[in-house]
């Protein structure tokens, strides 16, 4: 995707500069002076869509950082949940974890493919339900249960929350309309190199180098943009560490 995104962008500029300079270039250049204003424009407009790619690119990596921040800690409370419900006595025990067991399959197995899709999993939700159903079946006895069962309810909330908050950042990423801005202000770079007064061998390797490095710059945020979806997202790791750490084979 990457060599994608550089080849096309390299693409467009190339055809533009042979099609400019064989257009419009004695009618851009009739002037002297022509070749610094535009350089000095170059450069000024380098700066300030330098400036937006770059906090674009912040934006999309730090809501990337954050979905995997959020994940980690919904597996961590999944952990503390079942690690707690070890506490209870037989059925409550068996059934409370089975039910954990399932639902971190799902998610392991069905809700992360459906997320990368760009789907919202809803199959979560009715074992999320039978987790809670089981759970307040328990009757504590003693001041012990007591304790166990304020911990594993508070714990259980902690994860719904996580886990609502998971699946609202499915969907989640870059406003259209903000891309709209990066494609239309990588459209007026490539002019604005394509209006340069230079020889044709140096024109074409300026405006290869550029176009390469703009092409991978944009891939990178489009690669972190929607952090579940496509290859380079917020994978169920945590989530599996989990599984194989704590309820595989109990």
């Amino acid at each position: 995707m990457a060599l994608l995104f550089a080849s096309a962008i390299l693409a467009i500029s190339l055809l533009g500069l042979f099609l400019f300079r064989a257009l419009l270039f004695d009618w851009i250049h009739s002037e002297p002076l022509t070749n610094e204003m535009v350089g000095l424009s170059l450069a000024s407009f380098s700066v300030l869509y330098g400036i937006l790619l770059g906090l674009v690119a912040v934006g999309a990596y730090q809501n990337f950082a954050s979905v995997g921040d959020l994940v980690t800690r919904e597996a961590a409370s999944l952990a503390a949940l079942y690690r707690d419900t070890s506490a209870f006595p037989d059925p409550f025990r068996s059934a409370i974890q089975r039910d954990l067991r399932d639902y971190t399959r799902y998610s392991i197995d069905r809700g992360w493919p459906a997320q990368r899709q760009g789907i919202v999993p809803t199959g979560g939700s009715k074992r999320i339900t039978a987790i809670f159903s089981d759970l307040v079946r328990f009757r504590p006895i003693d001041r012990y249960g007591e304790v166990i069962f304020a911990e594993t309810l508070r714990q259980y909330n902690n994860l719904v929350e996580l886990r609502r908050a998971r699946l609202a950042e499915v969907t989640t990423g870059i406003p259209a309309v903000l891309w709209w801005v990066v494609a239309v202000g990588a459209f007026l770079n490539l002019v604005l190199i394509w209006m340069l007064n230079m020889e044709i061998h140096v024109h074409v390797i300026l405006a290869t180098i550029l176009s390469v490095f703009l092409g991978v710059v944009i891939f990178l945020v489009a690669a972190m943009d929607n952090p579940f979806r496509g290859e380079v997202s917020v994978g169920p790791d945590a989530y599996e560490l989990v599984y194989q750490t704590f309820m595989k084979g109990s």
